[in-house]
């Protein structure tokens, strides 16, 4: 192995887990602005396939939270689920609710739009992963076959 995939090496575990940070405070940031759950879901899918070409596509696929189509599956789920509470209070779908809930010393705001950036998020992340990781599985098999 030479220095400079020992260096990445090293430096691939930490930075898988600061940019799912990054990813989960882009999600919660934009849960009152468009956009959180799609750039996070891009971030954690950066994170996933930067550990990828560095450990293998079935390194990173263990560290997905379920495999990439479930994640994708449940995501899509909870972004339709999100829309069900308007027409509760006989709203059009997907109107999106605002809730307080008090906690004593504070209020803790919660929304739908928060479940739906978060179902965006999954969706993200699960179907880009799985394309990514699809791609470089065979990639790593043809260079398990060596040059034609």
């Amino acid at each position: 192995m030479n220095p400079r995939a020992l260096m990445l090496e090293k430096a691939a575990r930490p930075l898988y887990w600061i940019m799912l940070a990054a990813a989960l405070w882009v999600l919660l940031r934009g849960h009152n602005a468009p956009g959180g759950g799609f750039i996070g879901g891009l971030i954690a899918l950066a994170a996933t396939a930067a550990y990828a070409i560095v450990f293998g596509a079935a390194a990173a696929r263990r560290r997905l939270p379920l495999g990439p189509l479930p994640l994708a599956a449940l995501g899509v789920a909870l972004a339709l689920v999100s829309g069900l509470p308007a027409l509760w209070w006989e709203r059009p779908y997907l109107s999106h609710l605002w809730f307080s809930l008090p906690l004593g010393f504070t209020d803790l705001k919660l929304s739908t739009v928060l479940l739906f950036d978060a179902g965006v998020f999954g969706a993200v992340w699960g179907a880009l992963a799985g394309y990514v990781l699809a791609l470089l599985r065979s990639v790593e098999a043809a260079a398990a076959e060596g040059p034609p």
